[in-house]
C-alpha cells in the first residue's frame, strides 16, 4: 500500500491537533444526557444510546470541519505538490487522506464512546456488550462516509470559501439540519393527503425519503441495534412519543403507520444509505482528482 506514509502522515497531524480533543471533550459532554424515560424505556442500554445523542448533530459537524480542507488547504499552500512528485498516482494521494483522517477521527470517536461506555457501566450498570459494539462500529462507519464527503468537497473544490459554503449550504444544513421538514413539504405537495394532526398522511415513499439523509439512515441503524423502533426519531424521541396518542407515533414509525411495511423499509436498509453516501461523493470526486488540474 503506497499511500499507507501519507495516511500516517495525515493521521499524525489529526491526533496532535488540540481542536481534535475538544471535539472529543464536547462528544462526551452533549453524548451525556441522562434521562428517566431512557433508562425506564431501554435500562442500563441507555449508555449505548448516549452515542446516538452526539452523533445527531454534533459528530458531522465536528467531522466535516475537521476534514474539508484535507486537500484544499495543502493546495492553496503548494505543499500538494511533495505527495504528488512522490511514486504516489493522484489515486494514493486520495486514498492516504481519507484513511489517515478517518483512523485520527475515529479514534477520537472511539475514546469519547469508550468514556461513556466507563461512566454508564458504573452509574447503570451492565449494558449489552453486542449492542455497544455494533453502535460503535456504525457510528465508524458514519464517520468513515462523513470523511468521504468532506474529502470529496475538498478535492473538486480549489477557493476555501468555495469549500466552505459546500461543506455549510451543500451539505450540512440540508442533509442533517433541515432534512426532514424539507421532506415534509414534499410530501405535502406530492406524496400525501391533506389529513392527520401535522397535515400529511405517510406513506411508504416518505419514510423512504426520511432515511436517505446519512443522519437519519444512522439513527434509523442504531435504534434497530437498540430495539426501540422503525424510526428516524432518536431514542429519546421515540420513547416520548409512545407515550402520546398512537396517530402521532403513526407519523413516524413504521410498524404503527404501515399494515404491511415494504422491504424497502427494513432497518438493514440504512447501511446500505451509509455506503452509498460514502461511495458516491468518494468516486465523483476521484473522476475529478485523478483527471483534472489539482494543482
Amino acid at each position: 500500500m503506497r499511500w499507507f506514509p501519507l495516511a500516517r502522515k495525515e493521521f499524525r497531524g489529526i491526533v496532535w491537533y488540540k481542536g481534535t480533543w475538544l471535539f472529543t471533550a464536547l462528544l462526551v459532554y452533549f453524548g451525556y444526557q441522562p434521562s428517566y424515560r431512557g433508562y425506564r424505556g431501554i435500562g442500563p442500554d441507555i449508555t449505548i444510546a448516549y452515542i446516538q445523542n452526539f452523533a445527531t448533530l454534533l459528530l458531522p459537524l465536528g467531522v466535516l470541519l475537521l476534514s474539508y480542507r484535507s486537500i484544499i488547504k495543502e493546495r492553496r499552500s503548494g505543499s500538494l505538490k511533495i505527495p504528488l512528485g512522490l511514486p504516489l498516482t493522484r489515486t494514493d494521494v486520495l486514498l492516504g487522506k481519507i484513511a489517515g483522517r478517518t483512523a485520527g477521527l475515529g479514534a477520537s470517536v472511539l475514546v469519547a464512546c469508550l468514556a461513556l461506555g466507563s461512566y454508564g457501566l458504573v452509574r447503570y450498570g451492565l449494558f449489552s456488550p453486542l449492542r455497544f459494539v455494533a453502535v460503535v462500529l456504525v457510528t465508524l462507519l458514519y464517520v468513515v462516509m462523513l470523511v468521504s464527503i468532506a474529502t470529496a468537497i475538498s478535492a473538486v473544490t480549489r477557493r476555501a470559501i468555495t469549500a466552505t459554503t459546500a461543506v455549510f449550504a451543500g451539505v450540512f444544513l440540508p442533509l442533517f439540519a433541515f432534512w426532514d421538514p424539507i421532506i415534509r413539504m414534499v410530501n405535502n405537495t406530492f406524496l400525501g393527503s391533506a389529513s392527520g394532526p401535522q397535515g400529511f398522511d405517510p406513506g411508504g415513499p416518505y419514510f423512504l425519503l426520511l432515511r436517505l439523509a446519512p443522519g437519519n439512515a444512522y439513527t434509523v441503524l442504531t435504534n434497530w441495534i437498540l430495539g426501540v423502533g422503525n424510526t428516524v426519531r432518536g431514542y429519546e424521541g421515540v420513547l416520548r412519543m409512545t407515550e402520546s396518542p398512537a396517530m402521532y407515533v403513526n407519523l413516524t414509525m413504521v410498524e404503527t403507520a404501515l399494515q404491511d411495511p415494504p422491504i424497502y423499509l427494513h432497518e438493514a436498509g440504512g447501511l446500505l444509505i451509509l455506503l452509498g453516501w460514502a461511495a458516491v461523493p468518494l468516486g465523483l470526486a476521484w473522476v475529478r482528482f485523478t483527471r483534472g488540474d489539482v494543482l
